[in-house]
């Protein structure tokens, strides 16, 4: 695991990001796009809490926030508020906002509480309203070969048997894809990867 989060780290683009990315999926339990949908009022540094919205089976829930990710999630809320206010001088139309609550709260949508902890660096078009604004990272990013590629090189660099994924760091034992069957079969936990995990 230490080795698939360092591979993060180390990305010529946006390594930093995605470091804290893999870690805060790591130490919060929480699935792939609940991370990546995350907002800033979903945030609580207080409670050092993480609220989950419409999670699986569209429930909210509260997870913990692990006590080493605070400053650099700070850090990194630093960065991205400085994003936020670039698209608020430049008149850049507020994020998406579930179900009604644009409509309802016209304009909350603009709002620092409700932007994206992981948004995109560039605009694109929304495709339920046709407005160009900003969201937030994508699954593909990590889906489409990217995560693979860094669990293969960490799983080298540590001479371990198994490559990991984005989803297995939800679990403490690692599952490994058949290719001839697409099923899922649990791998032995000698490997090194899986032996911290």
């Amino acid at each position: 695991v230490a080795a698939l989060l360092a591979a993060l780290q180390a990305q010529p683009r946006c390594g930093p990001m995605l470091g804290l990315f893999g870690r805060l999926l790591y130490g919060t339990g929480m699935r792939l796009l609940e991370g990546l949908r995350l907002r800033v009022k979903d945030v609580e540094f207080d409670h050092r809490a993480i609220i989950v919205r419409q999670g699986k089976g569209a429930k909210d829930r509260v997870v913990m926030l692990p006590a080493s990710l605070e400053a650099p999630l700070h850090e990194h809320l630093a960065e991205i508020k400085a994003l936020w206010q670039l698209d608020r001088s430049r008149a850049v139309p507020g994020v998406h906002l579930p179900d009604a609550l644009a409509r309802k709260y016209p304009r909350a949508a603009e709002s620092w509480s409700w932007f994206w902890v992981f948004p995109q660096a560039e605009l694109a078009d929304d495709p339920r309203s046709g407005i160009r604004r900003r969201h937030h990272l994508t699954d593909q990013f990590f889906q489409r070969g990217n995560c693979r590629g860094w669990a293969r090189s960490a799983a080298r660099a540590k001479s371990a048997a198994c490559p990991w994924c984005c989803r297995p760091t939800r679990y403490r034992r690692c599952w490994l894809p058949c290719r001839r069957s697409r099923a899922a079969a649990p791998c032995s936990g000698s490997s090194a990867a899986c032996s911290t995990a």
